[in-house]
Protein backbone atom coordinates (compact mmCIF):
# COMPACT_ATOMS: atom_id res chain seq x y z
CA UNK A 1 0.00 0.00 0.00
CA UNK A 2 0.97 3.62 -0.41
CA UNK A 3 1.64 4.22 3.28
CA UNK A 4 3.88 1.17 3.59
CA UNK A 5 5.91 2.34 0.60
CA UNK A 6 6.33 5.82 2.07
CA UNK A 7 7.30 4.56 5.53
CA UNK A 8 9.78 2.04 4.14
CA UNK A 9 11.50 4.59 1.93
CA UNK A 10 11.53 7.29 4.65
CA UNK A 11 13.25 4.91 7.04
CA UNK A 12 15.63 3.76 4.31
CA UNK A 13 16.68 7.38 3.85
CA UNK A 14 17.03 7.82 7.62
CA UNK A 15 14.38 10.53 7.88
CA UNK A 16 12.01 11.12 10.77
CA UNK A 17 8.41 12.15 10.19
CA UNK A 18 9.35 15.65 11.34
CA UNK A 19 12.17 15.88 8.81
CA UNK A 20 9.96 14.61 5.98
CA UNK A 21 7.28 17.07 7.03
CA UNK A 22 9.73 19.96 6.92
CA UNK A 23 11.07 18.93 3.50
CA UNK A 24 7.65 18.37 1.89
CA UNK A 25 5.52 21.00 3.61
CA UNK A 26 3.07 18.23 4.56
CA UNK A 27 2.07 18.12 8.22
CA UNK A 28 3.60 15.44 10.42
CA UNK A 29 0.14 14.22 11.46
CA UNK A 30 -0.98 13.89 7.82
CA UNK A 31 2.19 11.94 6.98
CA UNK A 32 1.52 9.69 9.96
CA UNK A 33 -2.02 9.01 8.72
CA UNK A 34 -0.67 8.20 5.27
CA UNK A 35 1.97 5.83 6.61
CA UNK A 36 -0.62 3.99 8.67
CA UNK A 37 -2.88 3.76 5.59
CA UNK A 38 -5.58 5.79 7.32
CA UNK A 39 -5.77 8.32 4.47
CA UNK A 40 -7.05 6.55 1.38
CA UNK A 41 -7.15 9.30 -1.24
CA UNK A 42 -4.37 11.87 -0.82
CA UNK A 43 -4.15 14.49 -3.53
CA UNK A 44 -1.70 13.89 -6.35
CA UNK A 45 0.12 17.08 -5.33
CA UNK A 46 0.78 15.73 -1.82
CA UNK A 47 1.91 12.35 -3.16
CA UNK A 48 4.11 14.07 -5.73
CA UNK A 49 5.87 16.19 -3.07
CA UNK A 50 6.46 13.16 -0.86
CA UNK A 51 7.67 10.92 -3.68
CA UNK A 52 10.00 13.55 -5.13
CA UNK A 53 11.50 14.16 -1.68
CA UNK A 54 11.99 10.42 -1.14
CA UNK A 55 13.34 9.87 -4.68
CA UNK A 56 10.50 7.50 -5.54
CA UNK A 57 9.14 7.26 -9.10
CA UNK A 58 5.50 8.23 -9.58
CA UNK A 59 4.93 5.80 -12.46
CA UNK A 60 4.37 2.62 -10.39
CA UNK A 61 1.54 4.31 -8.51
CA UNK A 62 -0.40 4.89 -11.66
CA UNK A 63 0.45 1.50 -13.07
CA UNK A 64 -0.81 -0.31 -9.96
CA UNK A 65 -4.07 1.62 -10.02
CA UNK A 66 -4.55 0.93 -13.71
CA UNK A 67 -3.81 -2.77 -13.23
CA UNK A 68 -6.38 -2.94 -10.44
CA UNK A 69 -8.94 -1.17 -12.62
CA UNK A 70 -8.19 -3.53 -15.50
CA UNK A 71 -8.71 -6.54 -13.24
CA UNK A 72 -12.02 -5.10 -12.05
CA UNK A 73 -13.15 -4.45 -15.62
CA UNK A 74 -12.24 -8.02 -16.62
CA UNK A 75 -14.26 -9.39 -13.70
CA UNK A 76 -17.24 -7.20 -14.60
CA UNK A 77 -17.01 -8.31 -18.23
CA UNK A 78 -16.78 -11.94 -17.15
CA UNK A 79 -19.84 -11.55 -14.93
CA UNK A 80 -21.79 -9.95 -17.77
CA UNK A 81 -20.84 -12.74 -20.13
CA UNK A 82 -21.81 -15.40 -17.62
CA UNK A 83 -25.17 -13.72 -17.07
CA UNK A 84 -26.09 -14.09 -20.73
CA UNK A 85 -24.79 -17.62 -21.18
CA UNK A 86 -27.61 -20.01 -22.20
Amino acid sequence: MLGDMIRHRRKEKGLTLSELSRKTGVSKSYLSYLERNMKKNPSIEIVKRIFLTLDLPLTPLFYQETAAEDTLKKKEFSLKCNTFTV
